[in-house]
């Protein structure tokens, strides 16, 4: 199927340019005459550690579980209405700030970035 290849792994950005994550598996849904639609992009460890399977894929999914406060981890889910084009990224129609943070970013933030001296005069 070609979608893997116009969709996985590819960058997402949102409509100012800013990186949103990797396209990191694909939900799709099925219409009322049967025909199968690309529903929402899915981005996060759960989500890639789904795709990979195995034992990494277990692994990773088990580290995000872990670090996130709010237990299981789920993948960011960006419906695909939300998607303006797709060419070297995927460009979205609206900012990062609009989507969900998903926990593993926020638990890197509080734990990480935010301890950084100076990260939150840092444009973000």
């Amino acid at each position: 199927m070609q979608l893997g290849r116009q969709l996985l792994d590819r960058q997402i950005v949102d409509r100012d340019g800013r990186l949103v994550g990797k396209v990191d598996d694909v939900e799709f849904g099925v219409d009322g005459d049967g025909v199968p639609y690309v529903a929402a992009l899915l981005t996060g460890p759960d989500a890639l550690g789904r795709r990979i399977g195995g034992r990494i894929g277990r692994l990773l999914v088990a580290a995000a579980d872990r670090i996130a406060e709010d237990r299981p981890v789920t993948p960011l889910c960006i419906p695909y209405p939300l998607v303006e084009r797709v060419d070297s990224a995927v460009r979205l129609r609206v900012r990062l700030a609009d989507l969900p943070a998903s926990p593993v970013e926020q638990w890197l933030r509080r734990h990480l970035i935010d301890r950084i001296p100076g990260a939150d005069s840092a444009s973000g």
